[in-house]
C-alpha cells in the first residue's frame, strides 16, 4: 500500500472507502448514493456522488463494464503487515474463469495465518444452505486455496458447466460425488466423471455478519 496515497484521503473519504467496500464484500452491491448520504450524514446524493468521483480519481474506486463500482484498494487502516490481499470473485461467477477480471469485486486483506505464503487463494460468498453443517452458511465468505486437485472429504469450490458450486468431494471408484452437507434434504448428490473442474479447497469460512 502506498501511505503516501492513503494521505490524501479525507476522513470522509476513508469513512466512504470503507463503508462501499463492506456493502460490497456482504451484500453483493455496492450502496445506493442515498445509503451513503445517509451513512455519512450529508445532505444530499450530489455530496455522495461528488466522494464517489474523487475516489475513483484517486484510484481506490473502479467501474466494471457493467457500470457497478468495485474496490481497487482499501485505505490500510485497521491492517497488519502480516496480510495478504485476496481478490473476492463474487457469489458463483458464471460463464468466466473463476478469477477474471470482470469476476473480481473487490481485494480483501487477510491474515498470514490463514491464507499462508506459497499457495495462491481467493473469496467467494457462499449461496444457499447447501453446505450448512459443513461449516458453511448462505451469505458466508469461504476462503478458497487454488489447486486443481482435492482428497476425500475436502471441502471444495467445482466448476461446473461454467457455475461453480462448494461441495464436499468423495470418490467412489471411477467416479466423483459432491455431496452436500445440509439440514435441508432437497439438495441431493452431483455423481460426476471427467466433466467438471476443481477450482481449490475451501480452507476456512467468514460468518455473514448481517
Amino acid at each position: 500500500m502506498n501511505t503516501m496515497g492513503t494521505r490524501q484521503l479525507s476522513h470522509n473519504e476513508i469513512k466512504g472507502l470503507s463503508y462501499i467496500r463492506d456493502s460490497i464484500l456482504y451484500r453483493g452491491e455496492a450502496p445506493t448514493l442515498q445509503k451513503i448520504a445517509d451513512h455519512l450524514g450529508f445532505k444530499s446524493r450530489r455530496s455522495s456522488a461528488l466522494l464517489i468521483e474523487k475516489l475513483l480519481g484517486k484510484g481506490y474506486l473502479a467501474k466494471t463494464p457493467a457500470g457497478n463500482l468495485r474496490v481497487l484498494k482499501d485505505t490500510g487502516i485497521e491492517r497488519s503487515s502480516r496480510t495478504v490481499e485476496i481478490p473476492l470473485v463474487g457469489s458463483a461467477p458464471c460463464g468466466l474463469p473463476m478469477l477474471a477480471e470482470e469476476n473480481i469485486e473487490a481485494f480483501i486483506p487477510v491474515s498470514q495465518g490463514i491464507a499462508r505464503p506459497g499457495a495462491s487463494y481467493f473469496l467467494l460468498r457462499a449461496v444457499g444452505n447447501s453446505m450448512n453443517q459443513a461449516g458453511i452458511n448462505d451469505g458466508d465468505l469461504v476462503i478458497v486455496r487454488q489447486q486443481p486437485i482435492a482428497h476425500d472429504g475436502d471441502r471444495v469450490v467445482a466448476l461446473i458447466d461454467d457455475n461453480a458450486t462448494i461441495k464436499e468431494l468423495r470418490h467412489q471408484g471411477s467416479k466423483i460425488v459432491l455431496m452436500p452437507r445440509s439440514t435441508d434434504k432437497t439438495h441431493q448428490p452431483i455423481i460426476l466423471e471427467e466433466d467438471f473442474l476443481i477450482q481449490g479447497v475451501v480452507i476456512d469460512a467468514i460468518p455473514n455478519p448481517a
